[in-house]
């Protein structure tokens, strides 16, 4: 049973500074020469890029229900065995969802840190602590953390306000510019955000100032592995676009493609790359292909590529953004249409109001594929659906999912390790 010093950082709402914290202590600790390995609850690939840029290493996704009870214990179990550190960041509320990160915290008898956002309250954060420490006797709890906190008196205040029996951690200051920009799908990817290095020192600085100086005790994990997945895609060549308009990828998919015998290759639409002839598949994942329609609009070499690569009857997987870009048309938030390949019938357009925000899963014939979907587009199509995604705890209906030619195209993020059967029947352009 490996044992590692272990923390999940939660917070009582989103917005708290989770995502702060979690670098902060993952910058501090790795320049202490440890090895820390960081994990995200539920769907996120924002946060990930953030907190792999702090600690050095991929960020993998932990969930109980997208990634699994089972698959969960397993990486943590290898993170444990060569790790000196886990943290793991907490989505939302401490309780909020079904699962929430609690039952996370739980499951894995993982301390939790709460993180506070203590701007426009003084001995109210007293209580909001209390209550997030004794909600539920089954979640371990570390302590509490106070950020944004605006002065000396009123730190002093905030620490006066907590119970006895709880422990406070400390705080971090507004004066210490350490906060991560945010845009509308949650955190500013890391090429994007000026000077953030210096930023994440600083974090670290801070939180040296701290209770949080030193490593939490170890927490002892089942001593599990999963099992390989059956070579499915031997000798197949997949080639995935990767830039800042294409980054929302999951770590644990692209393992999952090289386990199951695929190369994978990368090529960057932005950069006017061409798709690489000899690819068997093109997976063109979500991002923020708004943000560079201009530019993907003008790049001909790489649309070129592709739509020869779909004339050759060759499969295509687009996921969200990787869908827009292939439809007809895509209108940005001001009003400016764009156009796109044109290989899928339809027109997107942007819109300031989130669309949908849920946990999704489809039914295969190979079973269940989990994931998720966030999007703030809305898309006009003839295209009819070949299935449909539900939510994964209400059962309601979710996002569609197309098949126009050797193109499957769906607004859902798939979690495919969830389901390796059905990832590579999508890859090889099999019926699902």
């Amino acid at each position: 049973m490996p044992a590692c010093p272990a923390l999940f950082i939660g917070a009582s709402a989103s917005h708290q500074g989770k995502t702060t914290v979690t670098a902060a202590l993952a910058r501090h600790h790795t320049r202490r020469g440890l090895n820390v390995r960081v994990f995200k609850t539920g769907p996120d690939f924002l946060d990930p890029m953030i907190l792999e840029r702090a600690c050095g290493a991929p960020v993998y996704s932990l969930h109980l229900s997208m990634v699994g009870l089972d698959a969960c214990r397993a990486l943590l179990a290898e993170a444990a065995r060569e790790a000196d550190l886990i943290l793991i960041e907490g989505v939302m509320g401490l309780f909020d969802g079904t699962p929430s990160s609690a039952d996370l915290a739980a499951a894995f008898k993982v301390p939790v840190l709460a993180v506070i956002g203590a701007h426009g309250m003084a001995q109210t954060f007293g209580a909001i602590a209390f209550g997030l420490a004794r909600y539920r006797e089954d979640v371990p709890f570390h302590g509490v953390l106070a950020n944004r906190v605006a002065s000396a008196r009123h730190a002093q205040m905030l620490s006066e306000a907590i119970p006895q029996g709880l422990r406070y951690c400390g705080h971090l200051s507004n004066a210490d510019d350490i906060a991560l920009p945010e845009r509308h799908l949650g955190l500013t990817q890391p090429a994007e955000i000026e000077g953030l290095d210096a930023r994440l020192e600083r974090a670290a600085d801070a939180i040296a100032q701290t209770a949080l100086v030193d490593l939490p005790p170890p927490v002892h994990f089942d001593d599990a592995t999963l099992p390989a997945p059956p070579r499915l895609l031997d000798g197949m060549h997949i080639a995935m676009a990767r830039d800042a308009a294409f980054s929302f990828v999951y770590p644990a998919n692209i393992d999952l493609l090289v386990a199951m015998g695929a190369t994978v290759s990368t090529f960057s639409p932005l950069a006017d790359e061409p798709a690489p002839r000899d690819a068997n598949a093109l997976y063109l994942p979500g991002g923020y292909p708004e943000l560079h329609a201009a530019t993907l609009a003008e790049n001909a070499r790489t649309r070129a590529s592709i739509a020869e690569h779909v004339a050759r009857g060759k499969t295509v997987i687009a996921e969200c953004g990787g869908m827009l870009y292939l439809v007809e048309t895509l209108t940005d938030v001001e009003g400016a249409k764009h156009a796109m390949l044109g290989l899928l019938p339809g027109d997107a357009a942007m819109q300031r109001r989130l669309s949908r925000l849920a946990m999704q899963r489809v039914d295969t014939k190979h079973g269940a594929l989990t994931g998720h979907t966030f999007h703030y587009s809305t898309l006009a199509t003839a295209m009819q659906p070949v299935l449909h995604a539900t939510h994964a705890t209400t059962g309601t209906a979710g996002e569609a999912l197309y098949r126009h030619g050797p193109v499957t195209a769906t607004y859902m993020h798939a979690y495919w390790p969830s389901n390796p059967a059905a990832a590579a029947a999508l890859f090889r352009g099999e019926s699902l």
